[in-house]
């Protein structure tokens, strides 16, 4: 710590200090008017009502669960909406109950004899409202922060504490340079930041919805548009967020100039699979639904990651290859620009059966089974004469190549199979005779 930061602090416990010695006499005098006979009687009231709301949600609850249950069609969100109403019966009882006394007794009495029960009406109404509000927030820890700090400036504003809490907060800073930092600045910092990214969230997500239902523009720009929009949207929230507070950017620009060079030089293959993917989203080398080969793994792509690009085997084990992978290797697109995918496999037959035959019972074989398509129909030619058979390849056409291709291939064999035992055609196999010559004796003179 320099020598001259030391006053600072001192000064700031001093003005803390001083600050929490006027609300600790504010509140002093609070519970000292509590006991004046009419505040005591208020107590007294709204002890009563949260009693009665206590036992009314008891009776209530049972009821309203059964009848939840009852709601099967319903949609999921309106369900979940009522399970929170649920689970806040008995506040929801308390304020409409406290507000019926509220506006009842001011009708009858004086207001200053329902000073107490208003505070606590506005109070409790505040933070039912504060609960609901919040579950529009997706993330629980978010959802947790903004609650409880959305309940605590409720509760200071209605107190009127307000203006106490924000001398406390400001007076806990610190400077850099030239910048004061409070603690008081940082808070209004990170909630003005939190509702720039909670609209933003929302923007990107209503876009993306409305992007991925168009079928006019192909899967793999749909995927670049919904990045491009979510980095646009949070960098923007992000820097506009600091703006509002007063925050100085030139700094920031510095600082994240150096940061990125460190980050560029320490996460190159980070780095590497980020922009190999930006690269096959634009060239739309790959898409999500395509069918590919990287090195031995076969399957269809699931989706496509800022790192990496989820692919589905035909086993249901999910792999995810890097973008760089993709960039660097040969893949194989199976249904790159069209669906139609070309298989070839090959058999041999007997020496002494026809060739022509064998070509017309193949071709028919082939196009019996229920994926090979017949308007691209099949094809047999001989490929050459082996030791023992005749070699033939067979060639036929799909279109559904996420069906499997080892599936289709062993069916075209049975169905190659089952044509040639029932016309006579015999598949040869290398044969071997070994004889035994019995009563020979080596002649051992020629080694001599």
């Amino acid at each position: 710590m320099e020598p001259d930061e030391l006053p600072d602090l001192v000064d700031q416990a001093a003005d803390i200090a001083a600050i929490g010695q006027g609300v600790l006499g504010e509140v002093a005098a609070f519970f000292e008017s509590l006991l004046r006979p009419w505040n005591a009687y208020q107590v007294g009231i709204i002890v009563a009502v949260w009693l009665l709301a206590h036992v009314a949600s008891k009776l209530l609850q049972p009821r309203l669960h059964e009848w939840m249950r009852a709601r099967e069609g319903w949609p999921k969100w309106r369900l979940r909406w009522l399970l929170v109403v649920h689970k806040r019966l008995r506040m929801i009882f308390f304020v409409a109950l406290l507000w019926i006394v509220l506006a009842t007794m001011r009708e009858v009495t004086w207001g200053s004899r329902s000073y107490l029960i208003g505070i606590v009406a506005n109070l409790a109404l505040a933070w039912l409202i504060v609960t609901f509000a919040t579950r529009l927030i997706g993330n629980p820890f978010v959802r947790s922060i903004v609650r409880y700090g959305a309940w605590a400036w409720v509760t200071l504003r209605i107190v009127g504490l307000t203006e106490e809490a924000v001398e406390v907060l400001d007076a806990v800073a610190f400077e850099m340079g030239s910048v004061r930092l409070s603690l008081w600045l940082l808070l209004q910092g990170a909630f003005i930041l939190s509702l720039f990214f909670i609209a933003a969230r929302f923007i990107t997500k209503q876009t993306a919805t409305r992007i991925q239902s168009n079928e006019d523009i192909s899967p793999s720009m749909r995927v670049l548009v919904v990045k491009f929009i979510q980095v646009l949207l949070y960098g923007a929230a992000f820097f506009i967020g600091l703006r509002a507070v007063g925050f100085d950017l030139t700094g920031l620009a510095v600082l994240s100039g150096a940061i990125g060079v460190g980050l560029g030089f320490g996460l190159q293959k980070v780095v590497s699979n980020l922009v190999s993917g930006i690269i096959i989203l634009l060239d739309k080398s790959i898409k999500p639904g395509d069918v590919i080969t990287v090195g031995e793994t076969f399957g269809w792509i699931n989706s496509l990651g800022a790192r990496y690009v989820s692919i589905t085997t035909r086993d249901g084990r999910e792999y995810l290859i890097p973008n760089e992978d993709l960039i660097t290797t040969q893949v194989v697109n199976w249904s790159h620009s069209n669906d139609f995918v070309r298989l070839d496999i090959y058999f041999g037959t007997a020496y002494g059966d026809n060739p022509h035959e064998v070509r017309k019972l193949a071709i028919e074989a082939a196009k019996s089974v229920d994926r090979v398509l017949s308007f691209r129909p099949p094809v047999c030619h001989i490929v050459g004469f082996g030791d023992s058979s005749v070699d033939y390849i067979l060639r036929f056409w799909i279109r559904d190549p996420t069906g499997g291709l080892t599936n289709i291939r062993g069916n075209v064999y049975l169905a190659l199979w089952d044509a040639f035992a029932a016309h006579g055609i015999s598949i040869p196999f290398p044969q071997r005779e070994v004889k035994m010559l019995e009563g020979s004796q080596l002649d051992t003179r020629a080694l001599d």
